[in-house]
């Protein structure tokens, strides 16, 4: 190779290692930012404690499958195990059951509405969200059901505090009650992919100004 081609590739190498060094940093910057200000928002608005909840009108738990590689799944459980608290303070009116049913053969918030029903909630004071298919459809869904109201969200503090920002971006007072958390592998691999979700939120409010699917059926609360 020529002398005058070595320098080339030479200095071309150097400008490419320093773009993608320049990427790397901006791209771990914007991860660090997006999982920053989830906690940022959700600050003052997460309780451990149902004595501490202000009183909402409706209390929004976050669906996920009841059992994993027929396991009892321990984040549906501690969810059943925290609304039921949170109702049993009397803090809320209304328990907005939301998840994923656009299969037959899956029902998250069916599965939870019996399972809140076996522990002694009333029927008809448990609405099924059939379409709440992400955090973001299921927080929009109920805002479009209650408006600026305030909201309270039962699920793991990380969920919460995702939850929280994105209801703050849209006009909602949310706050949020802790369900017990998941010590394991498999909690392990979910926080792995909370770091993802939580950019994706961001990127949602702040530049992709994503909606819902669904926002045309309505969630239909009781009165």
């Amino acid at each position: 190779m020529k002398p005058g081609a070595k320098s080339f590739l030479k200095r071309w190498s150097k400008r490419i290692l320093i773009f993608l060094l320049i990427v790397g940093v901006l791209g771990v910057g914007v991860i660090a930012y997006a999982n920053f200000t989830a906690m940022w928002a959700s600050r003052g608005r997460l309780f451990d404690d149902v004595a501490s909840l202000p009183p909402t009108k409706v209390g929004l738990v976050f669906g996920t499958t009841d059992r994993v590689n027929g396991h009892e799944n321990p984040y549906f459980s501690y969810r059943i195990d925290a609304a039921v608290e949170v109702w049993k303070s009397g803090k809320v009116e209304t328990l907005v059951v939301s998840g994923d049913n656009l299969s037959r053969y899956y029902n998250e918030p069916e599965k939870m509405k019996q399972a809140l029903i076996e522990r002694g909630i009333p029927p008809d004071r448990i609405v099924c969200d059939p379409l709440g298919l992400r955090t973001l459809d299921s927080v929009f869904r109920v805002k479009e059901s209650i408006g600026s109201g305030s909201l309270l969200l039962i699920s793991q503090r990380f969920q919460n505090e995702r939850g929280i920002y994105l209801a703050k971006a849209n006009g909602m007072e949310a706050y949020g009650f802790n369900a017990r958390d998941v010590e394991t592998q498999a909690g392990m691999k979910t926080k792995i992919r909370e770091i993802g979700a939580r950019v994706k939120m961001w990127l949602d409010v702040n530049f992709l100004n994503t909606r819902p699917a669904h926002l045309s059926k309505k969630i239909v609360l009781p009165e």
